[in-house]
């Protein structure tokens, strides 16, 4: 089978997962694709909104079964999660609509609003507007993306393929880097808190 026919096979299986996860840069890349005529617009958006609720209003179900001992468990979702939850004091609604398009608080802010105690009701409802509206800003901006690439390159359609294929590595790549980084510092940030709890103690046991 050829690349483009897996992309218009299992590509909106591809925004489907990709979008439950996070997502961000699949569902630009399946705007790419849409523009391309792989996709479906319409249906790209429809699809990276229910993959987004989905996931979102699982996390949220998670964080509010195990409460604030499953964020405590991850160093690396510390300080992120302060951030959060200092904005779900000042700024509740906002948050909610919103917190799709926070770079560095996307992944635990659902969480972090479910341990907070917010009705489950009213998380849903903020939450279905929000994905809608990620849904279609972020595929509709990746199909503005192609539009200008092909204005700018000129007919794209015999390199389009390894383009797109070419981005989702980088993306891959960047995902990683940027994982193994946060990890690093979250460690870091516990030995330090470590360091700095032992000297407490044997400061008291003088």
């Amino acid at each position: 089978m050829s690349l483009d026919a897996l992309i218009s096979h299992y590509g909106y299986w591809a925004i489907l997962i990709g979008t439950f996860f996070e997502g961000e840069t699949i569902l630009v890349l399946g705007g790419l694709a849409a523009h391309s005529g792989y996709l479906s617009l319409p249906w790209l958006i429809t699809i990276a909104f229910i993959g987004s609720l989905s996931g979102d209003q699982l996390y949220f179900y998670i964080g509010r079964a195990k409460g604030m001992d499953f964020i405590e468990k991850r160093p690396r979702w510390h300080k992120p999660a302060k951030k959060v939850f200092d904005l779900l004091h000042r700024h509740q609604t906002p948050l909610i609509l919103g917190f799709r398009f926070l770079y560095g608080l996307r992944s635990v802010t659902p969480f972090a609003i479910g341990a907070s105690g917010i009705s489950p009701i009213r998380f849903l409802i903020l939450n279905v507007i929000g994905a809608l509206v990620w849904a279609i800003t972020v595929g509709v901006l990746g199909y503005m993306f192609g539009q200008v690439f092909e204005s700018v390159m000129g007919e794209i359609k015999h390199y389009e393929i390894w383009f797109l294929v070419a981005l989702a590595v980088l993306a891959i790549v960047a995902w990683l880097a940027r994982y193994i980084w946060t990890g690093k510092q979250a460690k870091r940030e516990a030995e330090m808190v470590a360091i700095e709890d032992q000297v407490t103690e044997n400061e008291l046991n003088k």
